[in-house]
């Protein structure tokens, strides 16, 4: 009898959320340390991710030479592996290699550098975040406005907490994906969540040219970030008056009203 009480205890017990973990700053980064730390008993965490820094990667894969994974032990407590690949790459293969199986969520980040307005196109770390929501995986991609290896993580690590528990165990939409930013300013100067738009803001870009000691031309991309979107419903806002931003973004990029626009002038006969 104790026997089969013993049993019947252990089969009801709630069994852990899987939380993948990775970024595009490397396995190495303290961002990817302070997310780890935030959120690892609150599920089974793996961590995935890059042997080396894939920042502004997008959504790229590997598919000219092999990809290689190999165990490390960075993380007290969890397993981990690094991978050769781009972050995209990481979440495909954590999926069919390491988990043999989808996780509840996914997390990517914290990354060292904003990813807000049209950063979002060019992030590793979102592209990992979106490659997850695309694979029916709920999502989230953390960012901290410090690009600094001594950058201050604790505000960003309350708030990817309170997002977590939050998310976890919820019925949501199985494609959910977050892009979060968090203010580079001390945890209590930070004055909440701001559910925004992606602004309108982007680099103005151009690029120097130089020379190298053998006379070559090369050049080197530069730019300016400039706001063309005034609205305070946006993430550049939030950010500027020490709100965390949190814009839910998709993959589907079809733009449905211009859709509409085109079917009424446009013959498809």
């Amino acid at each position: 009898m104790a026997k089969a009480l013993a049993k019947k205890a252990a089969t009801g017990k709630k069994k852990k959320p899987v939380i993948l973990i990775t970024n595009d700053d490397g396995i190495t980064a303290p961002g990817i340390k302070a997310l780890v730390e935030a959120v690892k008993d609150l599920g089974k965490v793996v961590v995935v991710a890059p042997d080396k820094p894939q920042s502004g990667m997008g959504h790229a894969i590997t598919i000219g030479h092999p990809l290689r994974l190999h165990p490390v032990h960075l993380f007290d407590g969890v397993e981990a592996w690094q991978c050769s690949g781009t972050p995209v790459d990481c979440v495909k293969l954590a999926v069919d290699k390491i988990l043999k199986g989808k996780p509840d969520l996914c997390l990517s980040g914290v990354n060292h550098g904003a990813n807000h307005s049209i950063n979002v196109i060019y992030s590793g770390t979102m592209s990992a975040a979106l490659e997850a929501a695309i694979e029916s995986i709920p999502s989230i991609g953390f960012s901290l406005l410090d690009y600094s290896i001594e950058a201050d993580f604790t505000g960003a690590q309350k708030y990817a907490r309170l997002l977590v528990e939050q998310i976890l165990g919820k019925n949501i939409d199985k494609h959910l994906c977050l892009n979060v930013n968090i203010p580079s300013a001390p945890a209590e100067l930070l004055k909440g969540i701001k559910i925004c738009r992606q602004a309108y803001a982007k680099y103005e870009e151009e690029f120097a040219e130089r020379k190298d000691p053998h006379g070559k031309k090369y050049y080197w991309l530069t730019g300016e970030f400039v706001n063309f979107d005034k609205g305070k419903d946006t993430d550049v806002w939030a950010l500027k008056n020490n709100y965390v931003s949190v814009v839910p973004v998709q993959f589907d990029l079809t733009h449905y009203i211009l859709k509409e626009k085109l079917e009424k002038f446009i013959n498809t006969k």
